[in-house]
């Protein structure tokens, strides 16, 4: 885990770029500050910057990594998975290495496969290769976006980095903030490849950018060498049940045995839901010694799951360590601090909480941990999921059920499950119904559009977000699949990336120096379940059900049985302590000077909400507006820092 920064101008390159490369690569010391390395070459107007932190090969793993034979040089953030094996393969067929990394595999899969040297790479990851001899840069992402990277393209030059902040730090990449994309953070979703600032984007998960030096312009080809497929309705595997279960069992396995591997000790995040219990279950069988797991406990009883997690650990002989966070500790400085590391809005606090346990983890000694993300999106494992299966597919149709899931649910009404049915003619248009999951986000949205200030709104113009997302999508991943397969590959393509591995994964762990390894992200084991028929993901209204089936012997009875429970921090108006807490914020970055400033509210619409908020006692209605609050602050903290500079230098 690193991160990495650079950029190409072959037409014109400038002395001073030197300088700036240097700049970028401090701006990433939080990812990798175990070293840092530079390749710059005038002559070839390139200069790539990594700074490291040292999990695999700590001796000779620095990074660049040249291939002196082919020209070739990489800079790489995270990790390639049974790299040993690929090595063995790569050495036999005569191909020599100069260090131990994984990394290094790459360079000489591309020699051998060309541009097809992606599908050779199994991991999270996102790295840069120049190729001097064909006069080529090449940017690629992991397969679901688990590693960021981010870029700015002129005629002439691109510049590339681990994170916005490390293109900032070049004065030739602008520094504007895009009001369509304010709207989008307001309400949650973004489009993907979009982020918060004009003409800076996301290289989108599974895709590659290729940037060819042609005559006196550079040439771009995006590339999408991966992508999600669900078969077409009626054309998944046509296993028994106990073949379904042992395929996802070994699957798994293996994936955890892979994620153990590194040069230092590995730990687990361990929360009370069936998918990390199920990571530290196979962890614990795998590893000889007992496993280091990780528990955040919250001051509310109703969001808290950590006496669950101690029965996990207890029953595989796990090291446990929990650490208690209160209300004051997810406002304040440690809420600017995770907005300025995720770049992004969030609307809950959850994000916060990781980030004070990716510190908590890196205090023990830990630079690496497995988690659970992915489970719930390839499983089937979240509530609007489940409802999208009653109410869509005939043979799941129950109102009953609908009403169990909406009550068991409740705690989360207003953020995981909308309290009413909305819709959008352009999702109905793209997949022939709006899923579930987006439906609170409407109703959000709903409720944000009469803050907006008169010139906000004038900028947006007749601009629909919700029209702008569905028509992201693919369509011919969509058409002719099973409702459940529309909802997880729509979710998979926008919210796993934009919010899970984002501000809820990797951007607040390595605000730490942390590495975290999605064990059910690994792409052979998604490709398979993907290929598990709808109902032996959700079965009966039990969601998961094939992967609580494999998991059964390592699980306690009580979370075997138990529904999927959201993992999230609790809303600031269930809490006194939380109330004053947030209201600090607001006071600092939505008084009527700074919300007038920003230009982004309407301050009497918005003090008007406020005073509702303030005196309202029903939850659903709070919660939203919990949610919006969250958003506005990040917005106005966010213009604080990236564009008033009043936070100088930033959090690190």
């Amino acid at each position: 885990m690193c991160g990495i920064a650079g950029l190409w101008n072959p037409f014109n390159y400038e002395h001073d770029n030197d300088k700036y490369v240097h700049q970028m690569a401090a701006q990433l010391l939080h990812r990798g500050p175990d070293g840092r390395g530079f390749h710059i070459d005038a002559n070839e107007g390139i200069a790539m910057a990594h700074t490291r932190l040292s999990i695999i090969d700590l001796d000779t793993g620095n990074q660049p990594i040249h291939d002196r034979y082919a020209r070739l040089t990489l800079t790489a953030n995270g990790e390639f998975y049974d790299y040993k094996r690929i090595r063995g393969l790569l050495a036999a067929d005569g191909f020599d290495f100069v260090t131990k990394s994984d990394n290094e595999i790459a360079l000489k899969l591309y020699r051998k496969h060309g541009l097809a040297f992606v599908d050779y790479l199994r991991g999270e990851f996102a790295f840069s290769l120049f190729d001097a001899t064909n006069k080529q840069l090449i940017l690629v992402r992991d397969r679901f976006g688990i590693r960021p990277l981010f870029y700015h393209l002129t005629d002439e030059a691109v510049y590339y980095g681990s994170e916005i902040k490390s293109l900032l730090a070049h004065p030739h990449v602008p520094r504007k903030i895009s009001a369509k994309s304010q709207l989008h953070q307001m309400m949650q979703v973004m489009v993907p490849g979009d982020t918060l600032f004009e003409n800076i984007h996301a290289l989108k998960p599974g895709h590659m950018l290729i940037i060819r030096q042609n005559n006196n312009r550079l040439e771009v080809e995006e590339k999408c060498y991966w992508d999600a497929d669900f078969p077409h309705d009626g054309e998944h595997a046509p296993r028994t049940d106990e073949a379904h279960i042992e395929a996802v069992r070994e699957a798994l396995i293996e994936s955890v045995a892979l994620r153990l591997e590194a040069d230092v000790p590995v730990a687990c995040y361990l929360s009370g839901g069936i998918d990390s219990c199920s990571i530290l279950g196979m962890a614990s069988s795998i590893q000889q010694s007992p496993v280091k797991a990780f528990t955040i406990s919250f001051d509310d009883a109703r969001y808290d799951e950590a006496a669950i997690a101690t029965e996990m650990a207890d029953r595989c002989g796990a090291d446990q360590d929990i650490l208690n966070v209160s209300a004051s500790d997810l406002y304040g400085q440690h809420f600017e601090k995770a907005i300025w590391h995720s770049e992004r809005t969030f609307y809950n606090t959850l994000g916060v909480a990781k980030m004070l346990m990716s510190r908590h983890v890196t205090d023990h000694q830990f630079k690496v941990v497995i988690t659970g993300e992915g489970s719930d999106e390839f499983f089937g494992g979240y509530a609007a999921f489940k409802r999208d299966m009653f109410i869509h597919d005939p043979s799941y149709h129950s109102e009953q059920m609908d009403a169990q899931l909406r009550a068991s649910n409740q705690v989360f009404s207003g953020s995981v499950l909308a309290e009413k049915t909305v819709s959008h003619p352009a999702f109905e248009d793209v997949m022939g119904f709006t899923p579930s999951w987006i439906q609170p986000w409407m109703l959000v949205l709903e409720q944000v559009k009469p803050l907006l200030a008169n010139t906000f709104l004038e900028e947006l113009g007749d601009y629909d977000p919700v029209n702008a997302i569905a028509y992201s999508l693919d369509k011919t991943k969509l058409d002719g699949r099973h409702p459940l397969d529309k909802a997880q590959y729509t979710w998979i393509k926008t919210m796993l990336e934009g919010q899970i591995l984002s501000w809820g994964g990797d951007r607040v762990d390595m605000a730490n120096s942390l590495e975290s390894r999605p064990a059910f992200l690994d792409h052979h084991v998604t490709e398979l379940a993907a290929t598990l028929p709808p109902h032996v993901r959700i079965r009966n209204g039990v969601e998961k059900w094939v992967l609580r089936e494999a998991m059964k012997h390592l699980l306690p009875e009580v979370l075997y049985q138990r529904e999927k429970f959201a993992f999230m921090a609790p809303p600031a108006h269930t809490d006194q302590q939380k109330t004053q807490a947030i209201n600090t914020l607001l006071d600092k970055h939505l008084s009527p000077e700074r919300i007038s400033q920003t230009g982004i509210l309407n301050p009497k619409a918005f003090n008007s909400m406020l005073r509702n908020y303030r005196e309202s006692s029903d939850h659903t209605l709070q919660t939203r507006q919990d949610i919006i609050l969250n958003h506005a602050i990040g917005l106005h903290a966010i213009d604080d820092m990236f564009m008033q500079h009043r936070v100088a230098g930033g959090f690190r």
